[in-house]
């Protein structure tokens, strides 16, 4: 039930009438204003009327993902085919023939019950991907902070927002500090917009809304706290995506499957009316020729091509589980196969992440222990009994090392704090140390430090120059007296004097050089993004074998415009000092050339590019806020583990386009036969219930490809969906596969002198044996069974339909089916007919594919693309939110 449909009917059981407000007009009101129609104020609300609330509005989701049968089969079921052959069957069972109706029924049951299981078992999975997800905000109910499922959020409830997470709900602003917002999803604009708690004009677009945070956007820099004015698909986001698709967001893999499942459609369309033409101008009875032309228009459509793809999919996802990927949908599968270029974060990634303090150097290059305390005591963490708590990775291993002075740390009294920022790059305190007085201790990026400092010995700049070039990691200190002081700003950290360097070492992690080779093999270039020096980024790639490359860094990106780094991309590798929005920049910038973007990133800083990248790559130890932004996670932050999700997902769409070739080859050969045969036959080539049947078998041998093993050229590199190759692949393989169709009735008709019943046996035997067996010809560009070799699953299935067809016509059921037992000097003549089909079938390929198939080198992209995308974000899993009624979210999927 929509949310107002909804409020209208439990408004009374309320002591104040509440609504869901639009962003536009909670935007043109003062904030006492808005928080009196929402019922709430600065302590949020109570639990009783939270919970009154949540009974009111239901989840704060504009889709749901519930794995429910009743959906699952009515998909089956909406084939117009399907549904015209049942009743075009009912009407023959009350026209007296009995026995055919219910031959033909049992087998569209069959047919539609093995798709509902199949698709049935993949909801499941996508189900259960969804409850083992659950994105955070912090809200205030009862003058409390707490962490809660974004799912249950309701209108009136108070919202913080940090750096990098997404707006929840459509929020008014009651205060901000550096509030910017990233709102491109909805106005399309790249710049972030900067925020304030002042009321617009009314009427204003949703462009202008600065005092209003909207679901969906990412907050770019600073935090803001504001009133949840309206949720789920009452927000603006959610009114539009909801208005774009009932359903999850559509790939370009979904479109590839919709565009081939169309072409196929529009083949059968235009031959089952030339076919039940044919039966018409000879005279054949209209219910037969109605059911034989329906039967061979299902035949050709591609039924349990959805059964496969969720099959692969959620057999994936499985794989990818046991391999320590975690994809939060199961189209994220699809996205891993695409990635081309993968931005990734030095730290844990390239390196081991375990940071050791080395040495401290002093700026006249003698022994630096003054050096260690002051900057163990210029720290943004919390010093107490001797301990850090909350301090950086450098901070923690300068006060792991053993000759650590922490006593002497100590001793510097802190007195205000100026936090490190990506901007500035350095952290500051004011210290009152003993004898002393008050000094500020400045630590960060050497150049950043050094920039504020006078007189730096030249002694001091090349001893940098050496660390650097070794590959270490450099933290610089200085400080300057300031006596009497109390407060600290930015405008201080001037006129410093350099007192040394700390040098860490973070060494390159022994398993990073095979897996950049690896990746390197499936055609994924690795680019790295740091806050780290230049020359160290550059190092550390050089020692792990990464293509060398041009060096780009923050200051630099800043001076060029998104055309001109657009341009540099190709011959850049190493992106060094670059803060959190110029990631985002960087990756945006890549996207715009056409190609599929991974980023691999685990901190706060990194949740906007995680935004902005096609495939947002997180790992299990990472900050809430980035896991929150990516939609895969790595249980282990390595890029072999990456390499697996890369090679799963290109082996989904590979085992995907051995069905639609199948279906190509196959299913177009057997309605041109049966077009032709309907031309000179003077009965039916093969009787409906046999087509049904023959198609049954095939198909249910078909759901074994998932498990298929993938030759590794066809891993080497991105696929993209080629409907001209499908078309130019059905017009040389279909006719192909009609030859030996023509073949095997001109067999029947002029050696075996067969009548109806030996004939329509003949055919399905022959035409089940020949389009299954093709399989193993098709499935690989290798010569098969020698250089490329079949799951035994697949193998297994292969061999089972097309024995179980050739056994039908000597049981029990062959004379209600139509069948008769065939001779024995047929199944020679059948034997040579399938060894010539594969080897003219084999030819063909190698002639076909005798050059690979060019992939496109840019991707064509949906305007509404990542709005889609960011649509499932909001996702509600088959179990309420908890404190949440069982009432459905907005409809945006089955």
């Amino acid at each position: 039930m929509h949310v107002h449909a909804l409020a209208s009917a439990t408004n009374r059981t309320l002591p104040h009438t509440v609504r869901p407000v639009p962003a536009t007009t909670a935007a043109a009101q003062p904030i006492d204003r808005i928080l009196t129609a929402l019922a709430t104020g600065d302590e949020g609300l109570t639990e009783s009327e939270y919970a009154g609330r949540a009974r009111l509005f239901g989840p704060n989701a504009i889709q749901a993902h519930r794995a429910r049968i009743g959906p699952v089969i009515l998909r089956q079921l909406r084939s117009p085919l399907l549904l015209l052959l049942a009743v075009t069957a009912l009407v023959s069972f009350f026209l007296g023939e009995r026995s055919d109706a219910v031959v033909i029924g049992v087998i569209v049951a069959m047919s539609v019950g093995l798709g509902t299981v199949n698709e049935f078992r993949a909801e499941q999975a996508a189900a259960a991907l969804h409850e083992r997800i659950r994105h955070r905000v912090v809200v205030t109910r009862a003058g409390q902070a707490r962490s809660v499922d974004l799912a249950e959020l309701v209108p009136g409830d108070i919202v913080q927002l940090r750096p990098g997470e997404l707006v929840p709900a459509d929020l008014r602003l009651l205060s901000v500090t550096g509030l910017q917002c990233d709102e491109s999803v909805l106005t399309g604009e790249s710049e972030p917009v900067v925020k304030s708690t002042d009321p617009v004009a009314a009427g204003s677009p949703v462009s202008e809304l600065a005092c209003c945070a909207l679901m969906g956007t990412v907050v770019a820099a600073g935090t803001g706290r504001g009133v949840v004015t309206a949720t789920g698909g009452d927000t603006e986001f959610g009114r539009i995506a909801v208005g774009l698709a009932r359903r999850e967001p559509e790939t370009e893999f979904q479109a590839g499957l919709r565009r081939f499942s169309m072409l196929l459609v529009r083949v059968a369309a235009v031959l089952t009316i030339g076919i039940f033409a044919v039966n018409l101008v000879l005279h054949r009875p209209l219910l037969d020729a109605l059911m034989f032309s329906l039967a061979i228009a299902v035949g050709i459509s591609p039924q349990l091509l959805p059964a496969v793809v969720s099959t692969s999919l959620a057999a994936g996802s499985r794989i990818l589980a046991q391999r320590k990927v975690l994809v939060k949908r199961l189209v994220c599968i699809e996205d891993l196969g695409d990635i081309e270029v993968l931005f990734t974060d030095k730290t844990g990634t390239l390196t081991e992440g375990r940071i050791e303090f080395m040495r401290a150097v002093a700026a006249d290059l003698d022994a630096g222990d003054d050096v260690i305390e002051l900057g163990m005591a210029c720290t943004d963490g919390v010093i107490q009994n001797g301990q850090l708590a909350g301090g950086d990775a450098l901070d923690t291993a300068l006060w792991a090392a053993p000759p650590a002075p922490r006593e002497g740390a100590e001793r510097h009294t802190r007195l205000a704090t100026l936090p490190f920022d990506h901007r500035r790059r350095m952290v500051s305190v004011l210290v009152d140390a003993p004898g002393t007085g008050g000094t500020i201790i400045t630590k960060g990026a050497p150049e950043a430090v050094l920039a504020c400092c006078e007189n730096v010995p030249d002694a001091a700049t090349r001893a940098l120059g050496a660390e650097f070039a070794a590959g270490h990691r450099v933290v610089a200190v200085a400080t300057r007296p300031a006596p009497g002081r109390t407060s600290l700003t930015a405008a201080d950290e001037t006129g410093l004097r350099l007192a040394g360097f700390l040098v860490f070492l973070d060494p390159p992690k022994a398993s990073a050089r095979e897996a950049i080779s690896r990746l390197a093999t499936l055609g994924v270039a690795v680019k790295v993004i740091t806050g780290d020096h230049p020359t160290v980024a550059a190092r550390v790639c050089e020692q792990l074998g990464l293509p060398a490359g041009d060096t780009l860094s923050g200051t630099e990106l800043d001076r060029l415009t998104d055309a001109e780094l657009a341009g540099k991309l190709a011959t850049t590798t190493v992106f060094a000092r670059i803060d959190p929005e110029q990631k985002a920049r960087i990756v945006r910038a890549q996207r715009s050339l056409g190609v599929d973007v991974a980023f691999l990133g685990d901190g706060v800083n990194d949740a906007l590019a995680l935004h902005a990248a096609d495939v947002g790559i997180s790992v299990d130890a990472a900050t809430d806020v980035a896991k929150d932004a990516a939609d895969v996670v790595l249980l282990e932050k390595d890029l072999q583990v990456l390499a697996d999700g890369v090679t799963q997902g290109r082996r989904v769409f590979a085992n995907t386009m051995k069905y639609v070739l199948m279906g190509t080859s196959s299913n177009f050969g057997n309605m041109f036969s049966a077009a032709g045969a309907s031309a000179f036959l003077p009965f039916l080539p093969m009787l409906p219930s046999q087509i049904l049947l023959n198609n049954l078998l095939y198909d249910s041998s078909q759901l074994a490809i998932p498990t298929d093993t993938v030759d590794e050229e066809q891993l080497a590199r991105p696929a993209r969906w080629d409907i001209g190759l499908i078309r130019r692949f059905m017009l040389v393989f279909g006719p192909i596969s009609s030859v030996f169709d023509f073949a095997t009735f001109g067999i029947m008709l002029w050696i075996f002198h067969a009548g109806e019943a030996l004939f329509h046996t003949a055919w399905f035997v022959e035409s089940l044996a020949t389009q299954t067996l093709v399989l193993f010809v098709i499935r690989t560009r290798r010569t098969p069974f020698f250089r490329s070799h079949p799951s035994v699953a697949l193998l297994t299935a292969a061999l089972a339909a097309v024995g179980i067809g050739a056994l039908l016509p000597v049981t029990p059921l062959a004379a209600t089916l139509g069948f008769q037992p065939l001779p024995g000097a047929f199944f020679v003549a059948l034997l040579v007919m399938i060894v010539a089909y594969l080897a003219l079938a084999e030819t063909a390929k190698h002639w076909f594919f005798r050059t690979p198939p060019a992939v496109p080198a840019a991707r064509d992209r949906r305007p509404d693309h990542r709005l889609r995308r960011r649509a499932a974000r909001f996702t509600i899993g088959t179990r309420p939110a908890e404190g949440t009624s069982a009432q459905p979210a907005q409809a945006f999927g089955p």
